[in-house]
């Protein structure tokens, strides 16, 4: 499944069946669905990857916004802007 679609839409940000993310190019695994949380972007949004080296990072001139890239092939995931997303409690189940 793809992370993210710029042309046509978004097909996967209600989307919460149980299971994987990959990559649209290269099926490196990326997120599990149980991270998945729900936004107000149009894209699907996550806490954690399934692996520390899943994705790659990298600092825009936007303060706080990364670009968030497949850590195996580069396809571009979409970004991650800091402070963004639920708060660690809610993470936790607490």
């Amino acid at each position: 499944m793809s992370f993210c679609s710029f042309f046509g839409g978004e097909v996967y940000k209600d989307h919460f069946k149980p299971g994987i993310y990959v990559c649209s190019k290269c099926d490196n695994q990326l997120f599990s669905s149980r991270s998945k949380y729900e936004h107000s972007s149009p894209w699907p949004a996550f806490t954690e990857t399934i692996h520390e080296n899943s994705v790659s990072k990298h600092k825009e001139s936007r303060p706080g916004a990364y670009k968030v890239l497949c850590g195996k092939c580069g396809n571009g995931l979409g970004h991650e802007f800091v402070n963004d997303g639920p708060a660690k409690d809610e993470v936790d189940g607490q």
